[in-house]
């Protein structure tokens, strides 16, 4: 986060790894308020039974050009049959056109010569992406899907492969060319690969089982760590986009299904997408967050929240040091909320450990900007409170997401905020609300909203509003 009042600063990306640009080229909104329930995420049951291949199914019989027929080639070929099927059913039922699989599948090692696909050779190339031109998938089963696994599950390499396939749709529908911009073929991927997580949540996947609690964060942590980094502009050429977005367009198609994804255009992207551009005068030298326990970023903290909820005609609360002994509400770090006394407690040795960059190997920082949006989510419970509602259970979690991104929404630059959101900033709370014990979806007593899912939507639900009318007509 940045402060007007002193040259801006954007934070270093929080994972190094970032996806190459897809070789898809032809050479090579908000409705009404929706009924919402606290057993459901996008209509499904939250689940947390088992995430990734089935047991006892015979392997698919798809081969890959180079393939070696190792655990992750059979995982990424289980991957590409059951997404082909998926299109085959789909494709026909919302656009009217039959579905071909692709034309080739290639595996390769990137720490090796490896073959040239697409014009371009393989060898380093640590990536998966769709070529248009020979109408062919492939994949890095050396270092990418490896590590994919590794890091967050089976179901990442598919996440990664459902995606490349919806380039292919794309490709099928003639719905993007050359002239389309990245940004607008990336989003309709991720949006396609959602609709297809639907259709496996569902339990229709013949190779893979997929849980909305649980399964789905591990589908959203994989779309966190393939993002573009802060200070990537969304009309860059090859740019995919920010956690936040990624995960965005990811939830339309898993909740509104594949025609929602084709809507996706220019218009709509420009209009809604998030990712930034550094500015030519912000700090690129991997300067340090905005110190969170400074005494002038609090104060900015503070006037940019009464300035959000204002209109709610919320009196604010009174902000001080550690709470003990609040008589109705438990404690939670690195900020908490007391109903009794409308007093918001601060930690700032906590709050200074959330809001410090993270590093290789060590534990506690997120950013500055995950650290000020705890501190807001108890600030909305005081909203909450003035406003009559309940301030415990997943409803009062999912209301404090939201209102915490109307907060959010209220600092996007050229607002004249006293604090301003930076590039890479959104991300810090995609980060934040994918922890277990997320305090920005939390209620009073710390109690996180179980689904990861649910949590982002709800603060993209508030980032998204003109006002706090959404959050507390939505979630009741």
């Amino acid at each position: 986060m940045t402060r007007s009042a002193r040259p801006p600063r954007w934070m270093p990306v929080l994972l190094a790894a970032t996806l190459l640009a897809a070789c898809t080229q032809s050479v090579a909104g908000t409705g009404g308020v929706e009924r919402w329930s606290a057993t459901k995420v996008a209509g499904l049951d939250i689940t947390t039974g088992d995430s990734g291949p089935r047991r006892g199914v015979a392997g698919s019989r798809l081969t890959a050009d180079g393939g070696d027929g190792g655990r992750i080639d059979r995982l990424a070929l289980d991957a590409v049959d059951d997404v082909q099927e998926y299109w085959t059913e789909v494709l026909p039922a919302n656009f009217g056109k039959r579905f071909e699989p692709v034309t080739r599948l290639v595996s390769y090692d990137s720490g090796g010569a490896g073959p040239q696909v697409c014009g371009t050779g393989t060898a380093g190339l640590v990536n998966a992406f769709y070529c248009a031109t020979d109408d062919t998938v492939a994949w890095d089963r050396g270092q990418l899907l490896p590590t994919l696994d590794d890091s967050f599950g089976p179901m990442s390499v598919v996440a990664v492969l459902a995606h490349e396939l919806g380039h292919a749709v794309q490709f099928r529908l003639g719905a993007t060319g050359a002239q389309t911009a990245s940004i607008v073929k990336e989003q309709q991927a991720d949006c396609y690969a959602g609709s297809f997580f639907r259709w496996v949540a569902e339990g229709n996947a013949p190779h893979f089982q997929l849980s909305t609690g649980p399964g789905l964060n591990q589908i959203m942590s994989t779309l966190f760590f393939i993002r573009d980094s802060a200070g990537t502009g969304f009309d860059a050429q090859g740019a995919h986009g920010n956690a936040f977005d990624r995960v965005s367009a990811f939830q339309f198609g898993f909740g509104d299904g594949p025609r929602r994804c084709a809507q996706i255009d220019e218009a709509e992207v420009r209009r809604r997408i998030t990712q930034q551009a550094s500015d030519d005068r912000v700090r690129d030298d991997g300067a340090a967050d905005l110190p969170v326990d400074d005494p002038d970023a609090l104060r900015a903290l503070m006037t940019t929240l009464r300035n959000s909820y204002a209109p709610a005609g919320a009196e604010p609360p009174t902000v001080g040091a550690v709470l003990d002994g609040c008589p109705d509400a438990a404690p939670t770090r690195p900020a908490a909320y007391c109903p009794g006394t409308d007093t918001i407690g601060l930690d700032l040795d906590a709050l200074v450990r959330i809001g410090s960059a993270p590093q290789p190997g060590r534990r506690g920082g997120i950013g500055d900007f995950a650290a000020f949006a705890e501190v807001a989510s108890r600030y909305a419970l005081s909203l909450q409170r003035v406003a009559g509602y309940p301030l415990r259970g997943v409803a009062a979690g999912q209301r404090t997401a939201c209102l915490t991104g109307v907060w959010a929404g209220s600092i996007v630059a050229g607002r004249g905020a006293a604090l301003r959101l930076s590039p890479g900033d959104l991300d810090e709370a995609v980060a934040e609300m994918l922890t277990a014990d997320s305090l920005i979806a939390a209620d009073v007593d710390g109690a996180s909203v179980p689904s990861g899912f649910a949590r982002v939507e709800a603060f993209r639900d508030g980032f998204s509003a003109p006002g706090t009318a959404t959050c507390t007509a939505k979630y009741r």
